[in-house]
């Protein structure tokens, strides 16, 4: 029997990381427990508390992987970016996307526990490149405070928008559809930053 390889810490913690995303995805913040994390990755209880050392301090850690992946996203998406008109409809897209993989609810559960992330500026390339493509030279806070208005609708969406888009008079099937959403907050930076619509903003 050939022996198994035996991982580096670095490759354990992100081989649990990635499992415990796989299993918010799935089914939320209550699917994220150290057994279930454990049986996925093929080891004992006590192996992913040897790295993590409790579920509490595993989900602080997911959240800040889940924030390494939406910056390693935006970068890649900010790389071809100014190249070409600044499609703002996919930057809010990308924003979506990771939120609707539940880390938006894991943001609202952990900061209800009293968690707070130490970290900041993580949309700040996002805000310097938006700056940068305003006509009307408004000023360097109300970019941040647009984007922060973005990336708090976008975390939100995933938990709450179709009930709120009920509250509103929306019917219930059309409730549902959060791509019509994400086009209106598109727009809506679009008019806020006093940017060019780009085509795939027009889309209807």
């Amino acid at each position: 029997m050939t022996p198994r390889a035996r991982r580096t810490p670095e490759e354990a913690r992100l081989l649990i990381l990635d499992a415990a995303a796989s299993l918010l995805a799935e089914s939320g913040v209550p699917a994220v427990q150290m057994r279930a994390v454990a049986a996925r990755v093929g080891m004992t209880d006590a192996g992913v508390a040897h790295h993590f050392g409790n579920r509490e301090k595993l989900l602080a850690e997911l959240l800040r992987h889940g924030g390494r992946r939406l910056r390693d996203a935006l970068q890649d998406l900010l790389t071809g970016w100014l190249d070409h008109d600044a499609d703002l409809l996919e930057l809010v897209e990308a924003l979506h996307t990771l939120y609707q993989r539940g880390f938006g609810e894991l943001a609202v559960a952990l900061h209800t526990a009293g968690w707070r992330d130490p970290g900041s500026g993580m949309l700040t390339p996002v805000v310097e490149a938006l700056h940068g493509l305003r006509r009307d030279g408004g000023s360097l806070d109300d970019t941040r405070l647009a984007v922060a208005a973005l990336h708090q609708a976008m975390a939100t969406e995933a938990l709450y928008g179709s009930a709120f888009r009920r509250s509103a008079g929306v019917t219930s099937a059309a409730s549902d559809d959060s791509a019509a959403q994400v086009r209106w907050w598109a727009r809506q930076l679009h008019l806020a930053l006093g940017l060019e619509p780009a085509g795939d903003q027009r889309r209807p």
